[in-house]
């Protein structure tokens, strides 16, 4: 019987290359994976999953508009699918993450769904709010900070590298925009 998974973390932690390992898993095995990520993020190019240790696969892309079971389910019917990996999954929306359920329920296709699970506020990002609440199994993939900690927030910083405590949730930027750290140096860095 397929399951839901959410593997999340602060940024570099893996989760892109981890998914990246899943999917190679599928294929090696004769098996076929379809992996998807949101389209907002097009920092390593249109349709692609890239890990910082310079892995990376073709995807479709998802917005906030998609009926990602109807897509699903259309692959799915041209050639069986055997999991969906979804890439950028806080990017979802609660509609999307209940459609994923259903791909799961009624086509029993494994949904493994990797992303952040907070922003630089602290605060949970839709796709991850109901993953966290929906999802079969959760797998937190950890990171480590400056001072050894499991790094579990993420700070933003400016273009002088000093963090930053507001702005839209969502900025789409790397090792330039954020910072994984522990929870006291997130609270010291945001002087809180």
């Amino acid at each position: 019987m397929a399951q839901m998974y959410f593997y999340y973390s602060a940024m570099n932690a893996g989760k892109s290359t981890t998914l990246l390992q899943s999917s190679f898993n599928y294929q090696e095995r004769g098996m076929n994976p379809a992996i998807f990520t949101a389209a907002i993020d097009d920092r390593y190019g249109v349709g692609k999953v890239s890990s910082r240790i310079g892995l990376d696969a073709d995807a479709h892309l998802f917005n906030t508009d998609m009926n990602l079971f109807e897509a699903i389910k259309t692959l799915h019917e041209k050639e069986k699918l055997h999991c969906v990996l979804i890439d950028e999954c806080q990017f979802l929306t609660k509609e999307q993450v209940y459609q994923l359920t259903e791909v799961v329920d009624k086509l029993d296709i494994p949904a493994l769904c990797y992303g952040l699970r907070t922003d630089f506020l602290g605060e949970l990002f839709e796709g991850s709010k109901y993953l966290l609440s929906w999802a079969d199994k959760l797998v937190e993939l950890k990171t480590i900070c400056h001072c050894g900690r499991k790094a579990n927030m993420v700070i933003r910083t400016d273009e002088h590298g000093v963090a930053i405590a507001d702005g839209d949730q969502v900025a789409i930027g790397g090792n330039e925009l954020y910072v994984s750290v522990c929870r006291l140096h997130y609270k010291e860095a945001l002087g809180k």
